[in-house]
């Protein structure tokens, strides 16, 4: 959040680094940077009591919700790559689930991050056990529904995608179904299997579906203890 300086490059960046207006100059308005970009203000709040990383991190996210989130509730990879990547929209709605946990009831950017959740949690509720890596939400987009309707795709599925929205859905039927969905691809050693590898950007449908598969990529680990731990919260 520091001022940009001229010896620091921010290839990514796509806001004008003399014109900020209280956003990082990481800002690049992709959807996992709802994850990595907030969740590092918000733990820095948690740890220090210092409001300024809350109201960082809130007004960073209500940039990215204004920008990335479509009127069905899902959130396009980027302004550029106009596709529903499922671990994507898993990043941000972690990050906003996060972020309602701590963000007080008076805050000023309360209402609009829990409005752009509850759109989002609604859209997740209908495709919860199903962890498709790209999701499909727009019935007019011919294309996307054609190649999602491939068995393929349904079986061959992003597991970090599914286990995100299974441990910060807000219904508990759709959490539990994503919870039951994941769980059949923990092996024997306690390995999540067919996780998909770390994926940037990219303006084409078919990149997205020949992501590589693998087993005990922590892409996938990660998030299978963390929807346990919520859905256990949860019980409590």
């Amino acid at each position: 959040m520091a001022p940009p300086t001229p010896d620091v490059t921010y290839p990514e960046a796509v806001v004008p680094l003399d014109n900020l207006q209280g956003l990082s100059p990481e800002t690049r308005f992709w959807v996992d940077d709802m994850y990595m970009l907030t969740m590092l203000q918000l733990q820095a709040y948690r740890a220090t009591g210092d409001r300024k990383y809350l109201d960082r991190d809130a007004h960073e996210m209500v940039a990215y919700l204004d920008r990335l989130q479509q009127p069905n509730g899902l959130f396009f990879h980027a302004p550029d790559v106009k596709y529903y990547w499922g671990r994507g929209d898993g990043w941000f709605a972690a990050g906003m689930a996060e972020m309602l946990r701590t963000l007080p009831a008076d805050h000023p950017d309360r209402p609009r991050i829990l409005a752009g959740y509850k759109l989002m949690m609604a859209a997740a509720a209908e495709v919860s056990g199903r962890g498709r890596h790209v999701a499909r939400a727009d019935r007019r987009s011919r294309r996307l529904a054609r190649i999602l309707q491939l068995r393929h795709v349904q079986l061959r599925a992003d597991h970090r995608c599914q286990a995100r929205l299974a441990g910060c859905a807000t219904y508990a039927p759709a959490a539990r179904r994503g919870w039951i969905a994941v769980v059949g691809y923990v092996d024997q050693n306690h390995d999540v299997t067919q996780v998909c590898a770390g994926t940037g950007k990219f303006d084409n449908m078919q990149y997205y579906l020949d992501r590589r598969r693998e087993t005990g990529n922590l892409h996938g680990q990660a998030p299978v203890i963390w929807a346990a731990t919520a859905l256990l919260r949860d019980e409590k």
